[in-house]
Order: C-alpha cells, then structure tokens, then sequence
C-alpha cells in the first residue's frame, strides 16, 4: 500500500513538471502572394492633350484662328502676333438688341495694329426683334475696320419650332447682307446644323464647331470653310483657354475677305 502511494504521488509531480515546461510556438507559414502587375493601355494623345501650346498648328500646314471675346480677359496681342501661327481672330461685337462685348473696341484697335486678319460677329437671338439686332450690330462692326466677312453666331432656337426659327434666322440674313453688301460667314455647331438648319443655308460661307480630332460631316453633305477643333485651346499670350479653328482644305482665308 505504501508502495503504490508512493507511485501515484511520483506521477502527480511529474505531471506538474511537464505542464509547467514552456512551449514552443509554431509559427504558421505565410503563403507567398503572387503580384500581378497591371499594364495600362496605350493612351492614344489627341491634338488638344501633351503640351497644351503644341498643338494642331504647329505640325499642319493649315491656316489656323482663334474666336475672342470678354471672356478671355486682356489678351497680350504682340504675343499672339509674334509668338503664334494664327491667321486670322474673330471678335465678339454684340449680342441680341442690346448687348455689346466690353473689350470689343479695345481687341479691335490692338489686332489691326498689329495688322492680324480681323472679323467681327454677332451672337444671334432668333425672338428678339431683328430690326434693333442689326441696328445694335451696324452700330460697332464698322466696315473700315473689318478684314473679313461679318460673321452670325447660330446657336440656339430661344424654344421656336425649327421652321419659324428658320424664318427668323433668314430675315436676320437678309438685313445683314443690306448692310454690308456680301453674305455673312455662319457659325454653328454640327449637331445643331443637323437638326435645324439643313438645306437652309445654301450659298452661305460655314464656320463648323465640333471638338473632336476627326472633322465633322453635315448630315446633308454641305461643305464650309472654317472648322472649329477645340474650345480648349491654348495659346501665348491669352489667359486660360480659348476656342481654336482652321480652314478646310480646298478653301482659303481669301474667300472670307470683305469686299468694298
């Protein structure tokens, strides 16, 4: 009986030994992660992207203008004539009945200094009256001061359906071509000729916008003169961004000279 006391008491304490021994701990292996290395694709950079005063003048042979107008603040003219290959500017005169540009006469004096080819153009309210339109628009686009043909902003249908909207844009037209004696250069937008003014504007000179490296198609096949690429051009001596064009091939800047 002493014996086995003896034998259950050596156990006991050897049991307390091995639990109290420290334990070593396994550490787990991490996996190794395979890294998948992404490949971007090739940006393909239009004439608008890299260096914003490289652009589609400089590498084209082309004649190529700009649009002008309060929005670009003071423009530093003996830059743009200087450092630039711009052929011609227009600038924005008036605007509906009453609406005259503040730095038109200003841009007007400086550019014919600086003996840029210069035209003036009007922005087109199709339901105010046309009579005080013209008169607003006769009042600063002097013809001894203009190099090019006037030009009619046409954006907008101010809510007429398309056919009154076109009887309004002609007899604009018609005043237009009494006061100065040739047909005006007409602007608008592809999308906007397509839906409102096909087949309208036959014998008139086009300035088309439509941003984009590919040239534009009028749904009815018209051709025009000048191309509008881009309202986000950049160029020496105007602040931020202004609107850039080129004439077409098989036209020339001469086909917009006015005529006295």
């Amino acid at each position: 009986m002493k014996k086995l006391v003896l034998f259950l008491l050596f156990c006991l304490l050897a049991g307390i030994v091995i639990d109290a021994a420290p334990r070593r701990k396994t550490r787990r292996r991490a996996t190794p992660r395979r890294t998948v290395k992404k490949v971007s694709k090739p940006v393909k950079l239009s004439i608008h992207d890299a260096n914003p005063f490289h652009a589609c003048e400089d590498t084209c042979a082309h004649v190529h203008g700009i649009d002008v107008s309060h929005y670009q603040n003071e423009v530093f003219w003996d830059a743009v004539y200087n450092d630039t290959n711009m052929g011609y500017v227009y600038l924005k005169c008036t605007e509906g009945s009453d609406n005259q540009d503040p730095l038109y006469a200003r841009n007007l004096e400086m550019i014919r200094s600086r003996k840029l080819r210069v035209g003036s153009y009007h922005f087109f309210r199709p339901k105010v009256c046309l009579a005080l339109q013209m008169h607003n628009f006769r009042a600063q686009c002097l013809p001894s001061e203009q190099d090019l043909i006037p030009m009619l902003d046409v954006e907008t249908t101010a809510g007429l359906p398309t056919q009154q909207f076109c009887d309004s844009l002609h007899k604009m037209l018609h005043l237009m071509e009494d006061t100065y004696h040739q047909k005006p250069l007409i602007y608008t937008y592809r999308n906007f000729y397509n839906k409102h003014l096909q087949g309208q504007l036959d014998g008139y000179p086009l300035m088309i916008a439509m941003y984009s490296d590919e040239r534009p198609q009028l749904a009815d096949g018209r051709d025009y003169v000048l191309w509008q690429y881009t309202c986000k051009g950049r160029l020496k001596g105007v602040k931020g961004e202004v609107d850039k064009s080129r004439v077409m091939a098989g036209h020339s800047l001469e086909e917009l000279y006015y005529v006295r």
